[in-house]
């Protein structure tokens, strides 16, 4: 069995999140279908584009309900980018579209941005007891996460304000930066919740 399993929402770059795995030695294999992510022991939700197109292929082939569930359960997920979003109840960027709904908040644009998207570097700084290490990586957003939620640790980055750079709870982390992007930091991140799993 694979050591993880990414779901292919058809919205994410695919390649480079398989290519950062098999950096680490590890075997994934892509799925599509519900009841390997109801029972697989690692699954990552990855994301590129929209928070309607991301949800829309989720629901598609029954993923939403399959995520509510690993969470309900506490199987371990990594979610990154529009993958974090989507946890969300909904999101500024597409109006009626609504999220997993695992996160009891909303996704706004970037209050203050200087430029949207934000594509480029940029600090991590984790909070309190946020598991997880510090460091620089790459984003590519114009929307975000503006509050962590309870119950959850977390990680700051500023961009004309303060938003969410990555939370955890459980054996479950959410980056809104692309680990699979982000060099040794990156690796260091995704090593890190293996280990945790």
């Amino acid at each position: 069995m694979a050591d993880v399993f990414v779901i292919a929402t058809g919205v994410a770059n695919l390649a480079s999140v398989m290519a950062a795995w098999r950096r680490l030695g590890l075997v994934a294999e892509t799925t599509t279908d519900a009841a390997t992510v109801h029972n697989a022991p690692r699954v990552m939700l990855p994301g590129v584009g929209s928070f309607g197109a991301a949800m829309q292929a989720l629901e598609k082939h029954g993923m939403a309900e399959a995520l509510r569930y690993r969470w309900q359960h506490k199987k371990p997920l990594m979610a990154i980018c529009v993958g974090l979003q989507v946890l969300a109840e909904k999101s500024e960027e597409s109006d009626g579209a609504r999220g997993v709904g695992i996160i009891p908040h909303n996704i706004v644009a970037i209050p203050a941005a200087p430029r949207l998207p934000q594509f480029g570097w940029n600090d991590v700084e984790g909070e309190g007891n946020f598991p997880y290490a510090s460091g620089f990586a790459y984003f590519a957003n114009s929307y975000c996460l503006p509050k962590i939620p309870a119950g959850w640790q977390g990680a700051w980055v500023d961009y004309g304000s303060r938003f969410v750079a990555a939370m955890s709870c459980h054996n479950w982390l959410a980056c809104q930066f692309h680990p699979e992007l982000s060099g040794p930091y990156g690796a260091r991140i995704m090593t890190q919740w293996v280990q945790s799993c």
